[in-house]
């Protein structure tokens, strides 16, 4: 192979626009090159050139108005803000393990739902927690789902729902079971503590025309409804208790019949990277 060394270049046609001399280029204008190969690395201080592409797997370039870097975070509005990444559901006790590129985390927490009694009168459901939670320091945290009340045949107490909750973090307690907390009431709900957002559940109907033995509807929870009501099925809400929304009350039933049994809680958490 043939080497050529070079010491100068000029401007041959004589325009002035570039100089070459002792391995730098002088521009005079603007200097345009097209399809140019570059054997090596570029380094400087320019603010256009990429920073190394080593590591930074799964990355994007990002401006802070004065330099490139990579960045993991979403840039909005000029200010950095997490982005959404994955999300977790627990229908079950467990543990949350915090993913990889993961800070910050949106927890919303609901408690179990009460039991619906056989006298009409519906369970209460669950409590609502909603926080948002640096994670950027936890690697891993409890997380607890409550239990539902059971249903009741005539005249009896219905079960009450337990708590849900994310480790110390935030909690929701379960609804009331009907006709408990007063005769031929429907049961109220529990409510949510430690969170940014803090609510109480729906409560369950009460004692309605007994003549006409119809079903009370149970409580809507912050996910939605309780199984569905009837005039004159017998057990109808009971046979369908896992046609609800998670926490609800479970709905009542006609004389002599047994309520539904309230929902179970559920733990929901959403992740962003940051």
């Amino acid at each position: 192979m043939s080497v050529l060394k070079v010491n100068h270049v000029s401007d041959i046609a004589g325009l002035g626009g570039f100089t070459f001399s002792s391995g730098s280029i002088t521009c005079n204008g603007t200097l345009k090159v097209g399809n140019i190969a570059i054997n090596g690395t570029i380094s400087g201080s320019s603010s256009y050139i990429i920073p190394s592409q080593s590591g930074q797997s799964g990355r994007f370039l990002s401006n802070n108005g004065s330099s490139l870097t990579w960045s993991s975070t979403i840039v909005a509005g000029g200010a950095g803000t997490a982005g959404f990444r994955s999300m977790q559901v627990w229908t079950n006790n467990g543990t949350w393990y915090r993913p990889s590129g993961v800070t910050s985390i949106k927890v919303q927490v609901i408690g179990a739902g009460g039991g619906g009694s056989g006298w009409q009168e519906g369970g209460g459901c669950g409590g609502f927690s909603e926080r948002v939670i640096d994670v950027s320091s936890t690697s891993s945290v409890n997380v607890s789902v409550g239990n539902p009340g059971g249903g009741t045949s005539y005249s009896g107490c219905g079960g009450n729902g337990n708590s849900s909750s994310f480790g110390s973090y935030c909690n929701a307690s379960g609804g009331i079971g009907a006709n408990c907390s007063q005769n031929r009431c429907g049961g109220y709900g529990g409510n949510g503590s430690g969170g940014n957002f803090n609510s109480y559940g729906g409560g369950g109907t009460g004692y309605g025309d007994w003549s006409a033995y119809g079903h009370c509807a149970g409580s809507a929870s912050y996910m939605g409804g309780s199984q569905p009501s009837s005039n004159n099925q017998d057990n109808y809400a009971y046979n369908h208790q896992s046609h609800a929304a998670w926490g609800s009350g479970g709905t009542g039933a006609k004389h002599s019949n047994r309520g539904a049994g309230g929902r179970d809680g559920v733990v929901v958490v959403y992740e962003y990277a940051g």
